[in-house]
Order: structure tokens, then C-alpha cells, then sequence
């Protein structure tokens, strides 16, 4: 005795929320005959399947293994994907040698697999976000970095978010479909930084007097690197100052220190050459009555 079940009326009664229809339709789907023959053939059938899954698995480890440009968990992704397939073709191949309609139950699995996949939509874009950031490597664990949603040290890199740990001490969750779909800047890739400070002094004071200041203050900052040459320029003549731009370059880890000990020791300089480091200023006028201003 064999059954059967209409697979356009199941599919009918699936889309029209009938979970009755489905579930009866789903046990009736063509069983056949159960024999301790057709048992014990299923059985080697399924020891077989796993074991070739498990080689497969193993191949595929360790091919993975030899592509040393690929991160670490990109591979466990793809070999959790991989072994879910073939664990859902074995289940498929055992039951067609128990005489199960097979073909129900792939309606089954495509109704609901539809059904998981519509309602998770924005758990599946950032799937595929962590899947491009996990291949373009835009930055790697450690690494500090500046997004549309937040700037951080990269705490955590998972399938469907990335963790950043920000310098006051938060933890923030971006989501990877943001990320991919905008821009990141990665401070440490290079290993190296530019500061760029912007610098006012007096109109009375010479452009060389004013450059020998900064420099001497830079030479005096640890964690500068001496190539590229810190570099101090006149960019702007402002309303009541001259504008100028101290530059200079240090290795990541020494960046900040370097920045904050930088602007300390232009003041100090400036003292002591006589520089004045303007600022803005009021000046007041009284005019007494009966004077003419």
C-alpha cells in the first residue's frame, strides 16, 4: 500500500496558513511499506552517508586549510554551511530508500524555508554584509576605526554584527548591512598617523620665528617619527592672526600621546621665544559725552 498526496494541494493548503492541512498532508506523504529489510537497508544507507559526508567534510577542511588568505571564521562558516547541506541530503536520500515521498517533504522544507526567509530579511542582509566583510577584510580584529554609525576598537567580528569598543568606554553593535553599505576608515591598517594641528599666532611675529617655535616643540614630543619630516606651513591671514599648520607623523600605538604632548610643548615654546599665540578679542571703546568719537 502505497499513499500519496497532491503536491499542488499542499502547497494551496500551506499558503493559505491551513497548519492542519500541512501536517496531515505531511504524514500521509507516501510511506510505503516499513519492512525490518527496508530498516536495516535505510540504516546502512545512512552509516554510509554519514561517513562520506564526514571524508567530504575533512577534504574541505582542509582545502580551506591551504587558502591561507582566508579569515578563520569565514571557514568555519562555510564548513557549518557545508555540513548542514550534506546532513539534509543524507536525510533526503534515506528517506527515498524507505519509500517516503520525498517530494512533500521538499515542499515542506521550501514552504517554510520561504516563509523563515521573508521573515528575517534584515538578519539575512547582514549575514551577507558579514560575508563581504569577512572577505574584503576592510579591517581585522584590534583595529580602530571610524563608521556613519560610530568609531571604535574592533572588538568582535560575527555573521550579523561587528563590536566596537569606544574610547569612552562603550560597547556598540553596528550592524553589517550598514557597514558594507557605507564608508569605513580604518586608522590602524597603515600603522602609521598624520596629526594636523591648527595654529594662530601675531602678525608682529616673523613666519621663520614662528616656524622655529614649532619645530623646536615638535623635536622636544616622543613617538614623532623623523621621515616623514614634520612640516609647519603658512595656510591663511586671518582677521587678526596668521594661520599656520604644524604636521607631523607617529606610529599608531604613539599617535595620542604625541597629539596631546604636541600642543603642550607649542605653548611652551612659544613662551619661550616671545611668540604670541593670538586669540579672539573685544576691544572696548568709551567715549565720554560731549566728545566726538
Amino acid at each position: 500500500m502505497e499513499n500519496s498526496v497532491n503536491v499542488s494541494t499542499f502547497l494551496e493548503n500551506a499558503g493559505a496558513g491551513d497548519a492542519s492541512s500541512v501536517l496531515e498532508g505531511w504524514m500521509k506523504a507516501g510511506w510505503g511499506k516499513l519492512t525490518v529489510g527496508n530498516l536495516l537497508s535505510a540504516l546502512t544507507l545512512l552509516l554510509v552517508c554519514l561517513a562520506a559526508a564526514r571524508l567530504l567534510l575533512g577534504v574541505a577542511g582542509k582545502l580551506l586549510g591551504r587558502s591561507g588568505g582566508m579569515d578563520e571564521r569565514m571557514k568555519r562558516y562555510i564548513l557549518k554551511g557545508l555540513k548542514g547541506l550534506l546532513y539534509l541530503l543524507t536525510a533526503l536520500i534515506v528517506a527515498g530508500s524507505l519509500d517516503i515521498d520525498v517530494t512533500s517533504l521538499i515542499a515542506v522544507i521550501s514552504v517554510f524555508g520561504l516563509a523563515v526567509s521573508l521573515a528575517v530579511q534584515d538578519v539575512l542582509g547582514n549575514v551577507a554584509g558579514g560575508m563581504v566583510l569577512l572577505f574584503s577584510k576592510p579591517f581585522t580584529l584590534g583595529d580602530y576605526v571610524s563608521t556613519a554609525d560610530g568609531e571604535g576598537e574592533v572588538a568582535e567580528i560575527t555573521l550579523t554584527h561587528t563590536k566596537l569598543d569606544t574610547p569612552s568606554g562603550q560597547r556598540v553593535m553596528l550592524p553589517n548591512s550598514r557597514l558594507t553599505a557605507g564608508q569605513i576608515v580604518n586608522y590602524t591598517v597603515r600603522g602609521v598617523r598624520r596629526a594636523d594641528h591648527a595654529i594662530a599666532a601675531s602678525y608682529d611675529d616673523e613666519p621663520e620665528a614662528v616656524r622655529g617655535a614649532c619645530l623646536k616643540a615638535l623635536e622636544r614630543t616622543p613617538g614623532i617619527l623623523p621621515d616623514p619630516a614634520p612640516q609647519v606651513v603658512l595656510t591663511a591671514y586671518g582677521e587678526s592672526a596668521i594661520e599656520y599648520r604644524v604636521r607631523f607623523w607617529a606610529r599608531t600605538e604613539d599617535y595620542w600621546d604625541a597629539h596631546f604632548r604636541s600642543l603642550e610643548e607649542i605653548h611652551r615654546a612659544f613662551a619661550e621665544d616671545g611668540v604670541t599665540m593670538t586669540y579672539n578679542h573685544l576691544n572696548v571703546h568709551i567715549v565720554e559725552r560731549g566728545e566726538q568719537p
